[in-house]
């Protein structure tokens, strides 16, 4: 046999093992992206980009970035022989380019207006030609993974899988700390699921020196003598080391071993926000610091726009797990193990996590168990007969999924915790608002007696060639509009730095976007500020980073 492919298609960014699999499935090497393709921060904003621009133009691009993935591996491509993906239903659709609107629209009579009919998400094996991968031969075989329900995919099912909770007896909830929050609560034999928007903030992202879990992020804080705070940085395998110590309200800097940061992942904010929080720092909804700024090795720092940034996403998994808990009519009392997966999930400190309200007020063990989605696209791809394993797995679970977006608890718990995190709403306020609407409060917090770390690193195990990373995704939207003047106002005006404006003519402009920073549908600022109203984002074209600039970047 020759060699395999493993990818994980998060929200938030893609990551791939190549595997030798005449070798017991030996991991040859990884490779990451550092944020996701399209346009956007979420799946919402994926979804958006994918049904306004058209789906020949998302599924270009992420299967672009998927063949940059595979090179940049560095292996003789034609020995790849079996590639096996694993994510939610919408990354998953997205890649293999069929029907989406299913999971863009809640509403039955939307979904009949349009047509749309829902497609077969059951286990099947397919083939790179038929999904249009350029990276590889057309023969080879690609395993896609069966979702619990439409809206319930894989990546739950391989949270499920992975941490074993079916085979418990007692109450128990995990959750893939990411972009897209997916929680399940499983009690009395069912899985109540949900899945909450946090957004990009868990992942570090739409914070000031946030990134993902990669080499040289500051992944936790913890406190030392005389005011200091220790941080973590991660290495280039991905395992965390103590760095530096810094004095968080005025930057003053002891070194230790030196290992140089160069931003800061959704755990290492997580830590920010409780530490702040324990020591005074923090006093929502503020940074109470001279300069209000909490300051971390290597000029890294973290503003009160970050802390609303973080307290919007720690807010929607908390009124998430909340809503589960109360949809299945329980007290949070009863709920005994927590399981955290994803990248957030096995860097964060649960202790922190849960003064931040990302873990239970009460639990008794929590049990952080690593990218549950990339182990189950390796098991996959080394064992074939794993794709009836779990599409088993899926038909056996009895399951009820919550729509958050649609559901009115969920709107009353989210409700007070933005005034909780925004505003500096009390949480006796809290929790008398919550009662008025029929819901339980929120009881006083009861510290795990057990904190289990079944792996130590995101990706426990990164393979003898060492980790790599695709700095670059996507591509470059392109256009030109009537009426433009080249005032360069939506450039000016764009968050991300993604626009730029170019002169290609005596009176003629041309718009490029980069699709990995642009927020796409969710933001549009572009088109709100443009002086003409000529600006349209739909119309752009898809180009590629080599033929705009005659190299990729």
């Amino acid at each position: 046999m020759g060699l395999g492919i493993a990818l994980d298609l998060g929200t938030s960014g893609y990551r791939t093992h190549l595997v030798d699999l005449s070798k017991r499935g030996k991991i040859i090497s990884t490779a990451i992206t550092m944020r996701h393709p399209l346009p956007g921060a979420n799946i919402m904003d994926h979804l958006h980009f994918w049904l306004e621009n058209g789906p020949e133009v998302g599924h270009r691009i992420v299967l672009e970035t998927v063949d940059k993935l595979v090179a940049l591996h560095g292996a003789d491509c034609k020995k790849i022989e079996r590639i096996a993906v694993c994510g939610n239903p919408a990354q998953l659709s997205m890649f293999e380019g069929i029907e989406v609107r299913d999971l863009a629209y809640a509403g039955v009579s939307i979904l009949k207006r349009l047509n749309v009919e829902r497609p077969n998400r059951r286990g099947h094996t397919t083939t790179a030609g038929t999904i249009g991968l350029s990276s590889v031969g057309p023969e080879v075989e690609v395993g896609i993974p069966p979702a619990i329900r439409h809206e319930v995919g894989a990546d739950a099912l391989a949270m499920i899988i992975k941490s074993k909770m079916l085979e418990k007896k007692e109450t128990c909830m995990v959750t893939d700390y990411g972009t897209n929050a997916e929680m399940g609560l499983y009690h009395e034999g069912e899985l109540y699921s949900g899945s909450a928007a946090a957004g990009p903030a868990m992942e570090g992202q739409h914070i000031s020196y946030g990134m993902l879990a990669a080499p040289h992020a500051i992944s936790d804080l913890n406190f030392a003598e005389n005011g200091y705070w220790v941080n973590d940085v991660l290495d280039e395998r991905l395992g965390p080391h103590h760095s530096t110590c810094v004095n968080p309200a005025t930057g003053e800097v002891k070194k230790l071993d030196g290992l140089k940061a160069r931003g800061i992942t959704g755990t290492g904010v997580v830590a920010a926000v409780a530490l702040g929080i324990e020591s005074g720092l923090v006093r929502l909804p503020h940074i109470v610091t001279p300069d209000k700024t909490l300051h971390f090795q290597d000029r890294i720092s973290f503003s009160e726009r970050d802390l609303t940034e973080a307290g919007k996403a720690m807010g929607a998994i908390r009124a998430g797990h909340k809503t589960l808990i109360e949809e299945v009519g329980i007290y949070d009392s009863e709920v005994r193990t927590m399981y955290l997966a994803g990248a957030s999930g096995t860097y964060v400190d649960p202790v922190k996590a849960q003064t931040c309200g990302l873990v239970p007020r009460i639990v008794e063990k929590t049990v952080q168990i690593g990218n549950t989605s990339l182990m189950m696209a390796y098991d996959l791809l080394v064992d074939p007969d794993v794709l009836d394993m779990m599409q088993r797995v899926a038909d056996s679970i009895a399951s009820k999924h919550i729509m958050f977006a649609t559901s009115k608890v969920f709107e009353d718990l989210y409700v007070n915790e933005v005034a909780y995190w925004l505003e500096g709403m009390p949480l006796e306020s809290y929790n008398s608002f919550i009662k008025m609407a029929g819901l339980k409060p929120m009881p006083d917090i009861v510290r795990p007696k057990e904190t289990l770390r079944i792996v130590d690193r995101d990706i426990p195990e990164v393979g003898s060639k060492g980790l790599k990373t695709l700095e670059h995704v996507g591509v470059h939207l392109i256009g030109g509009f009537e009426g433009c003047i080249g005032c360069k106002k939506c450039e000016i005006e764009c968050p991300e730095q993604a626009l730029k404006v170019e002169k290609v003519g005596d009176k003629e402009f041309r718009i490029r976007i980069a699709t990995e920073f642009c927020l796409g549908t969710a933001c549009k600022k572009c088109e709100q500020v443009c002086s003409k109203e000529c600006f349209r984002l739909n119309e752009l074209k898809i180009v590629r980073r080599e033929d705009v600039s005659g190299k990729c970047e």
